[in-house]
């Protein structure tokens, strides 16, 4: 099982520790693709995409408008596929 985190990064230029999660694009449970786009974050007046870090199925760890801060866990990938 592997974690889908929020990049720390993402909080380089911000004020504020926090963000809020904005909306998802796929629905817990749904196996997903490397590279696929899967959620949409806000931090400060700023949105920013989480892409998918591997195959697999996911499942929803953090609802929509859940405080995020750097590093929280978004979602669990879980029977990570080989790309192909």
């Amino acid at each position: 099982m592997q974690n889908i985190k929020v990049d720390e990064a993402l909080w380089a230029s911000s004020m504020l520790p926090e963000g809020i999660v904005e909306r998802w694009f796929i629905s817990s449970g749904a196996t997903i693709k490397v590279g696929e786009r899967i959620a949409e974050v806000r931090i400060e007046d700023a949105l920013h995409e989480i892409i998918a870090p591997a195959n697999g199925r996911a499942t929803i760890v953090a609802a929509v408008n859940a405080v995020i801060e750097p590093g929280s866990v978004l979602a669990t990938l879980d029977g990570t596929l080989r790309p192909g």
